[in-house]
């Protein structure tokens, strides 16, 4: 007689491939992780390049804004301004008119000019609109106490709307960015 008896049979017969169901199940569960993990990580990557992408097209827009605003500085008179737009110098826009900003084909044309300052990295170069949108007598001036519509182009302060728009990285990744700029015409 052996001493060596066991209640449960051993051997061939009675593996049933419980260890090779576990192994399919840790290798399933092993590959949903991975690819969710892969995922995520180009989600993310994703989501960094389009924030990049982002801040480059502010960062022309903010570039064209400048060039617009030192543009302006060089102005000697309204006469450049007209209807058209030539070379991005709009006259004062009609009341309940849409916003000429809002023209897409504005931003491809003479209507609006380049920026001035090159930017590297963008797919293309900021360009910007000056409206003069209004004269503003100043009333403040002691010569103009008897009649206040009769000052001089130095009484007056010209009033523009700059509008850019800057690109980033790809055409797609767009800013639109305005000021209003006023400054007396010598």
């Amino acid at each position: 007689m052996s001493v060596w008896s066991s209640k449960f049979p051993t051997g061939p017969a009675t593996q049933r491939g419980v260890v090779l169901f576990i192994s399919l199940v840790l290798l399933l569960v092993l590959t949903i992780i991975s690819v969710s993990v892969v995922q995520t990580t180009s989600l993310e990557e994703r989501m960094s390049r389009n924030s990049r992408d982002a801040a480059l097209a502010f960062q022309s827009a903010e570039a064209a804004l400048r060039d617009g605003e030192n543009f302006l500085e060089t102005v000697v008179a309204l006469g450049p301004f007209d209807d058209v737009g030539t070379n991005g110098l709009w006259s004062t826009p009609v009341l309940g008119q849409a916003p000429r900003w809002e023209t897409s084909a504005i931003w491809n044309d003479s209507r609006s000019a380049v920026a001035a300052t090159h930017i590297d990295g963008v797919a293309r170069q900021p360009r910007y609109i000056v409206e003069h949108i209004a004269s503003v007598l100043l009333e403040e001036n002691a010569y103009q106490v008897q009649d206040p519509y009769a000052g001089s182009a130095s009484d007056r302060i010209e009033v523009f709307r700059i509008t850019v728009q800057g690109w980033g990285g790809t055409d797609t990744a767009r800013v639109l960015l305005q000021t209003t700029y006023g400054r007396r015409l010598d």
